[in-house]
């Protein structure tokens, strides 16, 4: 027999992604729905462990579902890597009568959430909240969508500079270990060439890439570059080879950073976060734990956490082939 759930938890861990807030809201709104309470947990784990909680309402969470970041905080917490840790945020969450637990963000999250449940057979269900789309079992994850448009707007801006001035541009965008946002924005923006941790693109054929662009008459480039390419050591680097072997181009380097994980989500994300809150607490309520909701062809589906986890997500195939015509 799954527990009767009368009190959910709701934390927000790792980086901060826009949505999180709206997924937030639908959370405390789906509790008081199906009349049960709900408990903003401040500061990711770290909070848990301190019993950091603050009783939420569906009035506590109006006027910020088109707000970034997140109003609950976040914090990395090495105590909650802990045995002692985890007991003392179970101990918390005890006391204050918490039933169930929805957590928001990436695979740390996760991890931290099925650890949780395995020690203490708590209830725990996982929303993906990260601008990098890199979680197994969704197509979308919360504050990508905003992420590429921020991207994409910002790119326009470079080019105009670029195109003023007859430059070559490197935009580095987000993505350590995954490729989709200078994939897409990179399409979405018209870029000449695209590097991603998923393909080695290789410094001789960037370089003729490039010298092809000149020849055809194009008299300024855009090559945007995920963090975690590995064609060079750092896109630094990269600019200081090119200039070395291509003279011809006045090279600039824009690393966009910090600014991509702000600002209001778009109408995607909001949505996507709404859907996902009521999947996850009500999902809580039919006694299922240790899941992720996502979306699937655009239906919500539960993802085992540990799958969640373990599983890799694939760069689109088809995106690639796209970005090599365009860039024709």
């Amino acid at each position: 027999m799954p527990k009767t759930i009368k009190k959910v938890g709701v934390l927000t861990s790792g980086g901060d992604s826009p949505g999180m807030n709206a997924a937030i809201r639908s959370v405390v709104r789906t509790c008081a729905y199906h009349n049960i309470e709900c408990i903003g947990i401040y500061r990711g784990y770290q909070g848990m462990i301190e019993g950091d909680f603050k009783e939420m309402g569906p009035r506590s969470v109006n006027n910020i579902v088109n707000k970034g970041g997140t109003i609950l905080k976040s914090a990395r917490s090495s105590e909650f890597r802990t045995p002692e840790g985890r007991k003392k945020a179970h101990e918390h969450l005890v006391k204050a009568g918490i039933d169930a637990l929805v957590v928001i963000g990436g695979d740390g999250t996760f991890t931290g959430g099925l650890l949780f449940n395995s020690e203490f057979n708590f209830p725990v269900m996982g929303i993906p909240g990260t601008i990098d789309n890199d979680i197994f079992g969704t197509s979308h994850t919360l504050g990508y969508d905003t992420a590429l448009n921020t991207v994409v707007d910002v790119i326009d801006k470079i080019r105009d500079t670029a195109s003023s001035h007859n430059r070559l541009f490197f935009v580095e965008v987000m993505g350590r270990d995954a490729g989709h946002i200078a994939l897409n924005a990179g399409i979405g923006a018209g870029a000449e060439e695209i590097l991603i941790p998923e393909e080695d693109l290789g410094l001789e054929r960037l370089l003729e890439s490039l010298q092809k662009s000149k020849a055809s008459g194009k008299s300024s480039s855009i090559v945007v570059i995920a963090e975690g390419d590995k064609i060079g050591k750092n896109v630094f680097e990269l600019k200081d080879y090119v200039e070395a072997n291509l003279p011809e181009y006045d090279v600039r380097v824009s690393v966009l950073g910090h600014m991509q994980r702000g600002g209001s989500p778009s109408c995607f994300d909001r949505v996507l976060a709404s859907r996902l809150g009521v999947k996850a607490v009500e999902s809580l309520l039919e006694g299922k734990s240790s899941y992720m909701v996502g979306l699937q062809s655009d239906k919500v589906a539960l993802t085992p956490l540990e799958q969640a986890i373990k599983g890799k997500t694939e760069i689109d195939r088809e995106l690639l082939r796209v970005s090599d015509i365009m860039s024709t």
